[in-house]
């Protein structure tokens, strides 16, 4: 790793590590565990669900780098991973990264060693780089779903979540792991 602090653009000429994935906290690159078979499964069968029902206007990606442009140009930089992202269609082949400004929704599954992180830290990041939707999926049983728009959160929903905004959803939650 380079000894300085990097930029978004540093961070995205790396490319992918040997040692799974790494965002980019502050120009810091910080290694992030691994989630385990039950949150890849959940995942998985969230996107499937998805993928049903976005608009043709919203794409969606699994675990791709988000630039959440909190810093100036050529500055420090912020970059997360997401574990899903629905976004504009038109930035599939804009640039190397997503840029926080084409998101729709950012989706975090909750993993033991990320609990904090993901209804804290991200929470607040999400909401600096002007998000508009993040959802929290909770996978302790039961299963829930905390949906924030910006900095405020909607209380936690299990068995069936329902938006109409970013776009008309119906997400059955406890198909997640079943």
């Amino acid at each position: 790793m380079p000894g300085h602090l990097l930029t978004v653009e540093e961070y995205a000429a790396l490319g992918d590590t040997d040692r799974g994935f790494t965002e980019l906290v502050e120009g810091r690159v910080v290694p992030s565990p691994g989630a385990g078979r039950r949150h890849n499964l959940a995942a998985c069968r969230l996107a499937a669900q998805l993928e049903r029902q976005l608009p043709r206007d919203l794409a969606f990606v699994l675990g791709s780098d988000l630039d959440l442009r909190l810093s100036p140009r050529g500055e420090p930089g912020f970059a997360r991973r997401p574990d899903l992202l629905v976004f504009a269609r038109a930035a599939i082949t804009r640039h190397a990264m997503i840029r926080a400004g084409e998101v729709a929704v950012v989706i975090e599954i909750v993993s033991p060693g990320s609990r904090r992180t993901d209804y804290r830290v991200k929470h607040d990041e999400y909401a600096d780089a002007g998000i508009p939707h993040y959802w929290i999926i909770d996978l302790d049983e039961p299963v829930s779903l905390v949906a924030c728009r910006g900095y405020q959160d909607a209380a936690a929903v299990t068995g069936t979540f329902t938006a109409d905004v970013p776009f008309p959803v119906k997400l059955d939650l406890d198909a997640l792991l079943s």
